[in-house]
C-alpha cells in the first residue's frame, strides 16, 4: 500500500499590516487541513504593509487548486490582500531575450537542463542570429527577432504574442540590449527581470569594464532589477560585488564581472520562481 503525497503549494500575499494577519492565515490553513512547511513575514512600518509567504502540503488531496482558491478568497477580501496561491508541481514557464553576449543565457540554460532551476524554458528570443546553435543544443526553440527603430513595434508586438501564446510566468532580459517601450515594461510589470553591470562611480555607454579599469575601481558588481520604463530603476531584487585591484587588466575585469552577472541573475530569477519575491512600491521584499 501506498501513500499518495499531498500536493503542496506557496501562497504569497501583501495587505495593510494589522493584528492577527499570521494567526488568520495558520488558522485558515489549519481548518483546512493544510499542514506548513515553511513560512516568512514582514511588516513594513514605513510603507504600513504585511507581507507573507507559506509554503504547505494540502492533506485533503482531492481538493483540487481552484477550490483552495475559493476558499481562501473571502479571507483575503476581509484583510484587503493581494494574493497569489500557486501549485509546487507547476513549473514557472519562462522566455529568455538575449542579444550578442551569451554568458547569462548560457549559465540559465545550463541550470534548467541539470534541473537546478525550475522552469519550463519555451523559447529564446533575440535580435541577432549568435545563439541559435546554443538554444538549438538544449532543445529550446529560437526566434530571431531583429529590430530597428523602425519595427521596433512590430518586433515587441510579436514578442508580446510569443508571451502569450507560451503562457510566459516571466521574461528575462539576459543582457538584451535594447530598451523596451514603456508599454511593453507596463505589460509584463513584476514579470520582466533584466541584469546590469553596477559600479561605484558608476560607468554607462560602450565597455563600461574598460571605463572602470581606466578610472582605477576596486569594486566591480551586478545588479539583478525588475524592469520598468524608467531605464535600470527598477525595483533591485539582488546584488553582488567583488573586490579588484591595479594588476588586474580591463579584460579580467570583464570576465570577472560577467561572473558576478550570472551568479545575481540566477538568483533572481531563482527566487522568482519559488514565489520569494514580493513588490513593496520602488523596493522588493525577498523571502530567501
Amino acid at each position: 500500500m501506498t501513500t499518495e503525497t499531498p500536493p503542496e503549494y506557496t501562497l504569497t500575499l501583501s495587505c495593510p499590516d494589522r493584528r492577527g494577519l499570521v494567526h488568520a492565515v495558520s488558522g485558515f490553513l489549519a481548518e483546512h487541513d493544510c499542514n506548513i512547511l515553511d513560512s516568512a513575514q514582514y511588516g513594513d512600518h514605513q510603507t504600513g504593509l504585511f507581507f507573507m509567504r507559506v509554503h504547505f502540503a494540502d492533506e485533503h488531496a482531492r481538493r483540487d487548486h481552484a477550490a483552495l482558491s475559493r476558499a481562501f478568497a473571502p479571507l483575503a477580501e476581509r484583510f484587503a490582500m493581494t494574493w497569489h496561491l500557486h501549485e509546487a508541481a507547476v513549473k514557472p514557464r519562462v522566455l529568455i531575450l538575449v542579444s550578442k553576449i551569451g554568458h547569462c543565457l548560457n549559465d540559465l540554460l545550463y541550470r534548467y537542463r541539470s534541473g537546478i532551476l525550475p522552469v519550463d524554458i519555451p523559447a529564446i528570443v533575440s535580435n541577432h542570429m549568435d545563439f541559435y546553435q546554443l538554444a538549438a543544443s538544449h532543445n529550446v526553440p529560437f526566434h530571431h527577432l531583429p529590430v530597428t527603430a523602425a519595427t521596433k513595434a512590430q518586433q515587441e508586438a510579436r514578442l508580446m504574442e510569443l508571451v502569450r501564446e507560451h503562457r510566459i510566468d516571466l521574461v528575462v532580459l539576459a543582457r538584451y540590449m535594447q530598451i523596451l517601450s514603456p508599454e511593453t515594461c507596463e505589460a509584463l510589470r513584476g514579470r520582466l527581470i533584466n541584469i546590469h553591470h553596477s559600479f561605484l562611480p558608476s560607468f554607462k555607454g560602450a565597455r563600461p569594464y574598460q571605463q572602470a579599469h581606466d578610472r582605477g575601481v576596486k569594486l566591480i558588481g551586478a545588479t539583478a532589477h525588475f524592469v520598468t520604463s524608467d531605464l535600470d530603476e527598477g525595483p533591485i531584487i539582488e546584488q553582488g560585488v567583488e573586490r579588484v585591484d591595479h594588476t588586474m587588466t580591463a579584460d579580467e575585469l570583464t570576465a570577472l564581472g560577467r561572473d558576478v552577472e550570472c551568479v545575481v541573475l540566477a538568483r533572481a530569477v531563482t527566487w522568482f520562481v519559488q514565489h520569494r519575491i514580493l513588490l513593496n512600491g520602488h523596493k522588493t521584499v525577498v523571502f530567501r
